[in-house]
């Protein structure tokens, strides 16, 4: 799904309308009912319902949902800032419509009083004061300093918030959150429309769902030049189609995983497992004898390969022809969880990447492998890196800050350079492509920031590989996109404080299911 600035989104709905032939009006009508729509599916307990319109266009699509709330037999009432005679024309139109009557807040004194008595009494406020052509201004107007005093309101009550487009107060280009100039209005949800914008995919808006709703505008319609796109569950639950009924194992692929060292044994049966819990057909763990006893243990699905002596504590480049040998009867590898940076490791890893001849995870070790040498790293495509902010800035030369100033930017950049697919993992981790296109991934949580959970996330993108290595850069995005949604799954139960890694293992089933039902749904739902 495309991501489009402010500008774009006006374009478009300007093209909708002209050469498409669908009017403002019926945009305005169906996005204001696809707020009322999520508002009564997502709270159905809500019965007394304030929404909190401006004077422009995202105050036009709260009038719909005022009057559609109300036709639903709920409670609402409609707080407009500023007088009526502002109201844009569409906005004026949907207006008239109004089947109650709204209360205009002129003064602080108005909004002071309301905030005691509709805001603090509503089981639900809608926000709907600004949309995305919000642009902060030093020289704030009356109506803006109005705006600001029922947010600030807003804000110092506890009762849940649902954003119309963007919660007010936020730029919708911003890829970056820095200290805003005025107000933003907390958010519980957000529904936007037609396409998300960059804020909607990079500034922490909510801790609750963002969701796309379409309104009428056809795809044609939609033109971006960002090169920036969302992963929706719609596309992978498309990559992830039933399986045939006479469907084997050799169909979904042969994972090998290089990893583990005296100490680190864990992390490369991570990485196994999730390759399986992924859906690959069989999964071989390459791994220095001494710790392969406790690879094998973790689950006994699990093949493993001893690699050098038996008091092996870690790969060396001894190891390389064995495992070059093991690779040419596997068609993805993934290298470097628990590998170590001990003696060795990193020629290891230079040499056994040059030659290999299959699909290339690496991850953690595997990375350090190449911080002193970055320009080794040429996949042609065929090479999927997937570093968190301090590898990045390893590879990079840059500082961890310069790294998640302009993350797209970065994450760009190098996949040009080097022919690579990366990963740069974070908060709304970014998955940048040669061709210079990037997609965003608004799935995961605080509770993911704990040890182990990179290993699950090579395992998860080796085992998607696996089973659809012609539709590589697809597998990538989708592995990414569960990772995520089986964090969410596991946060859910366990709180993120005690959120561990092999958590994600167990609700990726989970993880599955929920992508598939909310594929299913009309709304797109990024988060």
């Amino acid at each position: 799904m495309k991501i489009t600035t402010a500008a774009e989104m006006s374009a478009i709905d300007r093209a909708t309308s002209a050469q498409h032939g669908v009017h403002p009006l019926t945009l305005m009508e169906n996005a204001g009912s696809a707020v009322a729509n999520f508002a009564r599916d997502y709270w159905p307990s809500a019965n007394r319902i304030t929404i909190v319109c401006g004077r422009g266009n995202n105050g036009g699509d709260g009038f719909v949902a005022a009057r559609r709330l109300h036709s639903a037999g709920k409670v609402v009432e409609v707080l407009l800032l500023g007088s009526p005679d502002g109201l844009k024309p569409d906005a004026a139109s949907m207006f008239a419509r109004l089947p109650l009557r709204p209360i205009a807040l002129t003064s602080v004194d108005d909004i002071a009083r309301e905030s005691a008595r509709s805001l603090a009494g509503a089981d639900l406020i809608i926000d709907a004061i600004f949309g995305t052509g919000y642009k902060s201004r030093p020289d704030a107007s009356p109506t803006s300093r109005l705006a600001e005093a029922c947010i600030k309101a807003i804000n110092s009550i506890s009762v849940p918030v649902l954003s119309v487009d963007l919660p007010s107060g936020v730029d919708a280009d911003l890829l970056n959150a820095p200290e805003p100039a005025a107000p933003v209005c907390r958010s519980s949800a957000v529904v936007t429309f037609t396409a998300p914008k960059p804020a909607h995919l990079f500034l922490p808006l909510t801790r609750g769902p963002i969701v796309v709703a379409p309104i009428g505008t056809p795809d044609a319609a939609i033109v971006s030049a960002q090169n920036l796109n969302a992963v929706t569950p719609q596309e992978v639950s498309a990559l992830f189609a039933p399986r045939a009924l006479d469907s084997n194992k050799g169909r979904f692929g042969h994972v090998l995983v290089v990893g583990g060292s005296l100490g680190k044994s864990g992390a490369a049966a991570m990485s196994a497992m999730a390759a399986l819990r992924t859906g690959a057909g069989l999964v071989t763990v390459a791994t220095p004898a001494s710790v392969l006893t406790a690879v094998a243990s973790f689950a006994a699905e699990l093949m493993t390969e001893p690699l050098g002596a038996p008091d092996a504590s870690n790969v060396t480049a001894a190891d390389v022809a064995h495992c070059l040998e093991l690779a040419k009867s596997r068609n993805v590898l993934a290298v470097g969880p628990g590998l170590s940076q001990r003696p060795g490791v990193a020629d290891f890893v230079r040499r056994f990447v040059k030659g290999a001849h299959s699909p290339v995870v690496l991850d953690a070790d595997g990375l350090n492998a190449f911080a002193s040498a970055p320009q080794e790293l040429n996949g042609a495509g065929s090479l999927v890196l997937t570093p968190h902010p301090g590898e990045m800035a390893r590879l990079t030369g840059r500082s961890v800050a310069e790294i998640q100033a302009d993350r797209s930017t970065v994450a760009r950049d190098f996949a040009r350079r080097h022919r690579c697919i990366l990963v740069l993992k974070g908060y709304r981790t970014v998955i940048a492509y040669p061709s210079a296109e990037v997609w965003v991934v608004a799935t995961g949580n605080p509770g993911m920031a704990t040890g182990g959970t990179g290993d699950i996330l090579t395992g998860m993108i080796a085992g998607a590989i696996a089973q659809f290595p012609s539709r590589l850069e697809e597998a990538v995005r989708a592995a990414v996109f569960l990772h995520g949604l089986a964090g969410d799954m596991a946060c859910v139960r366990t709180g993120p404080e005690s959120l561990v890694a092999t958590d994600l293992l167990r609700y990726l089933p989970v993880a599955f299911r929920v992508m598939r039902q909310r594929a299913r749904g009309k709304n797109i739902r990024l988060c």
